[in-house]
């Protein structure tokens, strides 16, 4: 983290913000940029060979303590919502190549048994400014999350499951890709 990173608390929660839906490609890991990197590419392939009459739904995304839900903006009548609980969110990170992205990983089977158990889903921000606030917002629901799964897990026994958000800027996730490809 960095002095210029947003502070984002649980109170300032719910957060909204309009941003470009890229769509969403299977992932082949439950955490890391390394299971992003493909997705992304993909989709911003795809976004940029679009039909030049075609332009990419603009979503508003809601980031609240319990998850996340976007909801594309059709008009005067707002499309059908897509919410992802917290619980099944693994992943949040902004994109190290296309900081303008954000991407996050879902668990569509934890079961594991399905060809895509996980599917990463990436939106196109107006600046990677906004990029980073979402990520630090989600990042903000993760640690609220996981107060209370520790809590519940004190009291149960039961042990908690684990969620991960990226919170390095796109420079230092570059740096550290490059120095653990070096390592022998």
């Amino acid at each position: 983290m960095t002095d210029k990173d947003p502070l984002i608390t649980i109170d300032d929660l719910p957060l909204t913000f309009t941003v470009k839906y890229l769509g969403n490609y299977p992932a082949k890991g439950l955490w890391g940029i390394k299971f992003t990197r493909k997705p992304v590419d993909y989709l911003v392939d795809q976004a940029k060979n679009l039909h030049p009459e075609i332009i990419l739904p603009i979503v508003n995304i809601s980031i609240t303590e319990d998850g996340f839900t976007f909801t594309e903006v059709m008009g005067k009548v707002p499309g059908p919502s897509r919410k992802f609980s917290v619980e099944i969110i693994s992943y949040g990170v902004q994109d190290l190549v296309y900081t303008r992205v954000f991407s996050m990983i879902i668990v569509v089977d934890d079961t594991l048994k399905s060809e895509s158990p996980f599917i990463c889903h990436s939106f196109l921000c107006d600046s990677k400014v906004q990029a980073r606030r979402i990520t630090f917002a989600l990042a903000t629901v993760f640690q609220h999350y996981g107060k209370k799964v520790k809590q519940q897990t004190e009291i149960s026994g039961i042990p908690l499951k684990r969620l991960a958000i990226d919170l390095r800027t796109p420079e230092e996730q570059a740096e550290n890709e490059m120095e653990s490809e070096t390592d022998a």
